[in-house]
């Protein structure tokens, strides 16, 4: 929850329901919900061959592709909302060493390096808020994809190619990456892993639903 002039607000009204970050380049689709535009290409593009394309949060079908457009007046709000926040990490969060627990900053030099606070799934990197800023300043790298650093960026790659797991299997029920669906995963329906959790956020929240009323 963060607070500008006296009004409270809540990040996560501004984040992508796919990939659970705040959203880059957003695009309102026909039913009202928004996305980044990659995450709602990404999901779109599994479902081109059933010819019918689907809101990952309320369901909603349209037989043809719609057209994204940006949402220029939210994309205004969420670039914002990331300098505070870097702002407010850079002074809220003083560096600090990493410890046995932590991730560590891959671009910190010397035998001690600073605890990392998020991951770029794009440059394959941890970074602590000091060498993070770069990624909210310039824009060719205000495209990559940041996740928090809670797990080492090694457990979300393919141990086989190398390659980020950015694909779910559902005959094996696991994530794997791209190549593994051109060899052992050949044949296998498969989706994009961010398609994956959307679909699971739906049905716990169908689930709670259905549990409370």
């Amino acid at each position: 929850m963060q607070q500008q002039r006296g009004v409270e607000f809540d990040l996560s009204q501004f984040c992508c329901s796919v990939c659970l970050d705040l959203l880059k380049d957003p695009v309102t689709i026909q039913c009202g919900h928004t996305y980044c535009r990659s995450c709602i290409d990404g999901c779109w593009d599994q479902e081109n061959e059933k010819g019918k394309y689907s809101c990952p949060q309320c369901r909603e079908t349209s037989s043809q592709r719609p057209v994204l457009g940006r949402n220029n007046m939210l994309a205004e709000v969420v670039e914002k909302l990331k300098k505070t926040e870097t702002q407010q990490a850079c002074s809220s969060s003083p560096l600090a060493p990493a410890g046995p627990a932590d991730i560590a900053c891959d671009f910190c030099c010397g035998t001690i390096r600073n605890k990392a606070t998020m991951s770029c799934l794009t440059c394959l990197a941890s970074y602590c808020p000091a060498h993070l800023e770069p990624h909210y300043s310039f824009p060719v790298l205000k495209i990559h994809q940041l996740v928090l650093a809670t797990v080492p960026l090694q457990e979300k790659m393919c141990t086989k190619h190398n390659k980020l797991m950015e694909v779910y299997c559902h005959r094996d029920k696991r994530c794997i990456c791209y190549l593994c669906t051109m060899d052992e995963h050949k044949g296998h329906r498969t989706v994009s892993a961010a398609a994956e959790r959307a679909t699971e956020q739906v049905d716990c929240k169908i689930f709670i639903y259905l549990f409370i009323f």
